[in-house]
């Protein structure tokens, strides 16, 4: 039962109380609410999911420092000299280009693991947001995959590509 009053309606409490006993005494009364009380409780669970998935986002390390292209380019850079050493020893651009994709591609599927595994333990929070089906929410979450897979392997074969372009005997005569 729904009552509406002008003024405080946790004042009104007895006074409605009274008025149900009266018309009917055996009728239990033992979970009065207010209007913002039953409000405040059903949106619990999504200020809960909200809370949850904003400290997530807020811990996340800024993307113009710590994204693949950064850490592969740096890893390229520190490596020069052993590259360097490869490419003189023997190896060919190909096998250089594969070795720097490979080294990146497994850093992105770790990644991309760990964000699944992270997804299936929030999937109980989030039953009733954003998608409602398993099947859609399976296409979303592939398409995503697949999305940042692509954008990995994009980071990746730029500092790949400027790998195979060192010269050995430069690399060899930096160090």
């Amino acid at each position: 039962m729904a009552v509406r009053t002008f003024g405080d309606p946790a004042s009104m409490t007895r006074s409605i109380t009274a008025v149900v006993r009266t018309v009917d005494p055996d009728l239990p009364l033992d979970q009065i609410k207010t209007m913002d009380q039953l409000v405040h409780e059903s949106l619990a669970n999504d200020r809960f999911s909200t809370v949850l998935f904003a400290s997530f986002r807020g811990s996340r390390p800024p993307a113009r420092r710590h994204c693949i292209y950064g850490v592969m380019s740096f890893a390229v850079a520190q490596r020069t000299h052993e590259i360097g050493l490869r490419m003189a020893l023997g190896a060919g651009p190909k096998q250089v280009l594969r070795l720097v994709l490979r080294e990146g591609m497994l850093l992105a599927l770790v990644g991309l693991a760990v964000g699944l595994a992270g997804n299936l333990l929030c999937r109980p929070f989030d039953e009733n947001h954003v998608v409602s089906s398993e099947r859609r929410r399976s296409a979303a979450l592939s398409a995503v995959a697949a999305v940042l897979l692509l954008c990995a392997l994009l980071a990746c074969y730029i500092p790949a590509r400027r790998a195979t372009q060192v010269d050995p005997m430069v690399a060899l005569r930096d160090e």
